[in-house]
């Protein structure tokens, strides 16, 4: 019997309030919507590490971001190279081995830089992007149209197989939008299955980079900002932003409503596994940050979202789902076996209902990134992976230990009651002392993690 197909959709930057059944953000997005009503969602989906290429590396390899390697995004001006190891398994290498048709469109950034080895790559690569060529780096994918990093929306480039750039001339997300629906045409009658991964950048930014057909529905939104934005922060150009915000996720629900009509139309929706989710969110103010790589619910909860008719139950699965659990969890659904480098859950019983032991809580990290902060450690003789911030998520908690991004600074622990305190503005500042149960459980797991990925992050009383 023919395996179900897999369909993984996943937005760059898109935070779990900007869905419109949730009620949160201004959005206007009744294709998700209606998918959500559709589909098992998952409203405890969690990235790891908040940014970009960690989130990605865990999604591919079911393996925490440091245990690959990927401490920071694929970036330049780094001594050390950082990319997705080709000696990693990883999903689509064993999905392709178990007789998947594999394909891969829009952002990959998982492979290093192409500046770091050549200052005038043929590609015409720039800044973080690379091109991928055919072979291991692709991690399985045989079918192939991406690029490394960039961020010109309204004006993207892709790579097949060869360095010679493809410049479609319009916005990102609509021309994969086109080009995964030629994918499936091309295989769904085919006696292999397939399993296509179709990465949008938007809403990430640049905000401004978005289709004015978007953007005019949302040109004269009277701003409804959370209670954690802070006064100085509503200014007109964040509200300007929020409404660019809101516009490019709309541009993407019009886009995935588009995939979902064709596979409605072909008669595909029983025979496709559909997962839509995120890398991680984006702040807009909240805290009075921007963009993500901290551990507030804007930035770490994301969308997750899986249908497949006739199969899975619509409703509602609340188990604490982890960047790790992505793989493991979709070879389980394929039925495929899991292998056993995957570190993360797989939760195919506990969402059939068949299986009590789901994980309670889930690690949280970010760790110093950016080369000055890098070099100012490695002058002082310091670890700079041992810092950063470090944490535990729950049903009812978040608790991070924090030592900061730069040395010499305070540690500082802190304790989120989201439960009643769904905005986080009241943590608990945790003194270093302490004998309290709840603090000290929260240390013990922490130590854990640390020990299961080998994290060297300094803990409080070392």
């Amino acid at each position: 019997m023919k395996k179900p197909n897999l369909l993984y959709i996943f937005a760059d930057q898109w935070r779990y309030e900007a869905m419109g059944y949730v009620k949160e953000d201004q959005v206007i997005t009744p294709n998700i919507d209606r998918f959500a009503g559709e589909s098992l969602c998952f409203s405890n989906a969690y990235s790891t590490f908040p940014l970009c290429s960690p989130h990605r590396a865990s999604l591919m390899t079911g393996k925490y971001p440091f245990s690959v390697g990927m401490w920071t995004n694929c970036k330049i001006g780094l001594e050390e190279k950082i990319m997705l190891k080709p000696q990693e398994t990883c999903i689509g290498n064993v999905l392709g081995d178990h007789g998947y048709q594999t394909g891969y469109i829009g952002k990959w950034h998982l492979d290093a830089s192409e500046l770091n080895f050549n200052p005038h790559p043929e590609s015409g690569a720039k800044n973080w992007d690379a091109y991928t060529p055919p072979g291991e780096r692709r991690q399985g994918f045989d079918y192939w149209l991406s690029y490394g990093a960039d961020d010109e929306h309204l004006d993207p480039h892709y790579w097949a197989d060869s360095p010679k750039q493809i410049r479609p001339g319009k916005w990102s997300a609509e021309f994969e939008t086109d080009q995964a629906i030629s994918y499936i045409e091309e295989r769904k009658d085919g006696e292999e299955p397939f399993a296509l991964f179709v990465s949008y950048n938007p809403p990430h930014l640049p905000y401004e980079l978005v289709p004015e057909q978007y953007y005019e529905k949302f040109r004269d939104l009277p701003v409804r900002w959370r209670d954690n934005v802070p006064e100085e922060m509503r200014t007109e150009k964040l509200e300007t932003i929020t409404r660019q915000y809101f516009a490019a996720v709309h541009g993407i629900d019009m886009q995935f409503g588009r995939i979902m009509e064709y596979l409605r139309e072909q008669g595909l929706e029983e025979d496709t596994l559909v997962v839509l989710s995120a890398d991680h969110g984006e702040m807009l103010g909240s805290h009075g940050l921007m963009s993500k790589n901290v551990w507030y619910e804007e930035s770490v909860h994301i969308p997750l979202m899986m249908r497949q008719k006739g199969r899975i139950a619509p409703g509602t699965y609340d188990g604490i789902f982890a960047s790790p659990d992505h793989m493991p969890t979709l070879l389980e659904m394929l039925d495929v076996p899991v292998p056993e480098t995957c570190q993360g859950f797989g939760h195919k019983k506990a969402v059939f209902g068949m299986d009590e032991n789901v994980p309670q809580d889930m690690f949280l990290c970010s760790y110093p990134g950016g080369a000055e902060m890098v070099a100012e450690f490695e002058k002082r003789g310091l670890a700079h992976k041992a810092y950063g911030w470090r944490g535990i998520k729950t049903h009812r908690y978040t608790y991070v230990v924090s030592r900061g991004y730069a040395p010499g600074e305070e540690v500082k622990e802190y304790l989120y009651d989201d439960l009643n305190d769904r905005y986080q503005l009241s943590p608990r500042m945790i003194e270093k002392e302490t004998d309290e149960e709840l603090v000290l459980g929260f240390r013990r797991r922490l130590e854990e993690y640390l020990e299961l990925t080998q994290d060297p992050f300094l803990m409080i009383g070392r």
